[in-house]
């Protein structure tokens, strides 16, 4: 019998030179990196990325954790891009790579002589990937802050406890959506190229992102000019959708239909409330929110979340206690999920990459990388 070969990485020999920072950017390299991509992360020397200095937090070895969260499998190279040396030096990893990723304000890597038609012109294959706040043109002069973006783009106008009181999002959320979409794009303009041996650019913003991702929000707008409010943990559409209070902390309920709405009311004690005229239907349910979450809330309030939880979830009603993020990896854990990963050089667990693939999975093969720490190899 012969003997068993080592399987190859989804993108071994894939080279990536990586000129992005921070978050949205750095998420999508990580990604390609945990499949056997090349990632050469250019930072600036003495500085390097900005996450570098974004803590408290910091791990044992002294590391912004924040940095951490996406710079596994990369090398660092430091180099000063207004040094005409060191830009030659970065126009000479990009001639023997195939994807360019930046999220520069736009004109930026055009001024540093960087831009997609003249790394094209070193490698007509490349695939040129650039991550801008709100594109390039009439917001090419704007920050691309996630911050901002959930403001200006709409997701604060309908994330709030109540109406007056926007919030953002606890993450940056949309950073990380436009890394995934960058992803995507990659991988597709990787397609291509199989195909065809052509590079192309790659565009993604994080308004546009934003706005994409709002789905039924902006569809609503869209598609019957409703203009959608804060609504706190309700949903516009579906009812009981919500956090409930119960005997000492809240539970999320997400019944998304009949059937699941009449378990509920069985296992609350509540004979006959799924005939209850009012409830019959999921229209109704929503024109009626409000009488039904008191009642819900009347039933719910006699018991624990922990004992909510066990019983609907065992006659099959979506429902979850609300976990801060300890709680939350101890859940994963306990679902057989494997939510983190042992990282070599690196003193902490790390998140799992959350794309399984059965013949070529994730790799992790080393830690964030120190500043510089590849300069000479």
């Amino acid at each position: 019998m012969s003997p068993q070969r080592e399987s190859t990485a989804a993108l071994d020999g894939v080279v990536v030179v990586d000129f992005s920072r921070v978050l949205a950017g750095p998420y999508a390299t990580m990604l390609l990196g945990d499949f056997g991509a090349d990632i050469i992360k250019i930072e600036r020397p003495d500085v390097g990325d900005d996450t570098r200095e974004w803590g408290p937090p910091y791990d044992a070895d002294g590391v912004a954790t924040y940095f951490n969260a996406v710079n596994r499998n990369k090398r660092s190279i430091t180099l000063d891009l207004t040094d005409p040396a060191d830009v030659a030096r970065a126009r000479e990893l990009v001639a023997g790579a195939d994807i360019v990723v930046e999220n520069f304000r736009p004109g930026t890597m055009e001024k540093l002589g960087l831009g997609y038609e003249d790394l094209r012109e070193l490698r007509p294959d490349l695939i040129y990937c650039a991550i801008t706040g709100f594109g390039r043109d009439g917001g090419a002069d704007l920050p691309g802050y996630d911050l901002l973006v959930q403001a200006v783009g709409g997701l604060m106008s309908i994330t709030g406890p109540a109406p007056g009181e926007p919030t953002k999002v606890g993450v940056a959320v949309i950073d990380v959506l436009a890394g995934t979409h960058a992803l995507a794009g990659i991988l597709l303009a990787l397609g291509h190229r199989d195909r065809t041996g052509e590079g192309q650019r790659v565009d993604t913003n994080l308004l546009s992102v934003l706005l994409s991702s709002m789905v039924n929000q902006a569809s609503g707008y869209l598609g019957a000019e409703k203009v959608p409010a804060i609504m706190g943990n309700r949903h516009p559409s579906i009812a009981p959708y919500q956090t409930f209070s119960t005997g000492d902390r809240p539970i999320a309920l997400a019944v998304g239909n009949d059937k699941q709405f009449t378990l509920l009311a069985r296992a609350l004690g509540l004979d006959g409330l799924a005939e209850d005229e009012r409830f019959t239907s999921n229209a109704l349910r929503v024109r009626n929110r409000d009488a039904l979450c008191d009642i819900l809330t009347t039933v719910l309030r006699t018991r624990g979340a922990d004992h909510w939880y066990t019983l609907l979830a065992s006659v099959g009603v979506p429902a979850g206690p609300i976990n801060d993020m300890a709680e939350a990896f101890a859940f994963a854990e306990r679902l057989g999920l494997t939510p983190t990963v042992a990282v070599p050089g690196s003193p902490t667990q790390q998140v799992a990459n959350p794309i399984s693939l059965s013949a070529t999975p994730p790799t992790y093969r080393s830690a964030p990388p120190e500043l510089g720490g590849d300069n000479l190899r």
